[in-house]
């Protein structure tokens, strides 16, 4: 079995091979393969510019794996700027030893995710650090998107805002959790990992009128929804018989006493509507299988300033607060 070699990341022969044969192999693109110092890119109009680097473990879980995770979830932090995702850098740092047919499927994986877009890996880096200097992989990736909708923001929540979940939320991180921790389960739990460009795109085409999205990674739904009551000095109600919530994820909460609504989601996104366009914007969502049982689940109101109010079936209420500490590392 071939195998990763400190060799591969040092500049000669071998890295130029491992380049061509497997980056540009799967990533083949006309500005990638003039292989120059930086990417020489066209874009009209306001771009949107992100980043993230990606460490989760184990680095393949049901649903997905670290390649799917580094490109839907930059390609999703454009996406919820109201940006045509166009280009992304990648920067691989790889642990000594890796098998390269690891390596590989994670690369299919990221060509195969950046298909659903259109958008290009466009330059890159790669870095090998002797074993034990990382744990298998890491990976950075940066995009740029062309901007069709601005004026989206955290600050622009109005009073009988509606607020929208897209699909079911904590999937993503109770199936990281299932798989380190080895829980059984009678159902296969999947995670959300998915790009969303083309649910926001068919929002944007039909005049939604959004006044903000985000998608629901680390810190789940409660962190988003904090950060959104505190930005825009507003209240966000919610009614919990609305959540959508699987029966896997209730099940491993009350197990391990978390709560869902912290929980990491790659494939979620939270939406603050005009309340004119709620049920226009539910009826595209259930047009696409990832958000086939999108749900109105609160409004806005100036009941509490900058908090977050949970209400129960049984008419109880409570707040929901941001999550503290660390629920679980290395999960994106």
């Amino acid at each position: 079995m071939k195998h990763i070699q400190l060799s591969h990341g040092g500049g000669g022969e071998e890295m130029d091979v491992l380049i061509r044969d497997l980056f540009y192999r799967h990533f083949s693109n006309e500005i990638l393969l003039r292989s120059e110092d930086a990417a020489v890119l066209e874009v009209n109009g306001k771009i949107a510019f992100t980043t993230d680097s990606y460490t989760v473990t184990p680095l393949f879980f049901n649903g997905g794996d670290m390649g799917k995770i580094a490109v839907a979830g930059t390609l999703n932090d454009l996406a919820m700027m109201g940006a045509r995702p166009l280009y992304l850098s990648c920067a691989f740092i790889i642990e000594e030893g890796l098998p390269y047919e690891t390596l590989e499927r994670i690369v299919v994986s990221m060509k195969d995710e950046l298909a659903k877009s259109g958008a290009k890996i466009v330059c890159g880096d790669t870095k090998v650090v002797p074993k034990g200097s990382v744990d298998q992989l890491f990976i950075n990736t940066s995009g740029i998107g062309e901007v069709v909708l601005s004026a989206l923001s955290a600050h622009h929540l109005q009073q009988d805002d509606i607020i929208i979940v897209s699909r079911d939320i904590g999937a993503h991180g109770a199936c990281i959790l299932a798989s380190r921790e080895g829980i059984e389960l009678q159902s296969a739990l999947s995670s959300d990992c998915a790009t969303l460009w083309p649910v926001v795109e068919a929002l944007i085409s039909e005049n939604i009128s959004i006044r903000a999205m985000r998608d629901a990674t680390r810190g789940g739904l409660s962190a988003v929804l904090n950060e959104w009551a505190i930005s825009s000095d507003v209240c966000i109600e919610l009614e919990e018989k609305n959540i959508p919530i699987c029966d896997e994820v209730r099940g491993i909460c009350e197990l391990l006493g978390m709560e869902p609504y912290d929980f990491a989601n790659e494939g979620t996104f939270i939406l603050a509507i005009d309340p004119c366009d709620a049920l226009r914007a539910i009826e595209i969502l259930h047009r696409f299988s990832m958000s086939s049982n999108a749900a109105i689940i609160g409004n806005v109101t100036s009941h509490k300033a900058g908090r977050v109010i949970l209400r129960s079936a049984w008419g109880s209420t409570r707040y929901l607060e941001r999550p503290k500490g660390e629920l679980l590392p290395r999960i994106c």
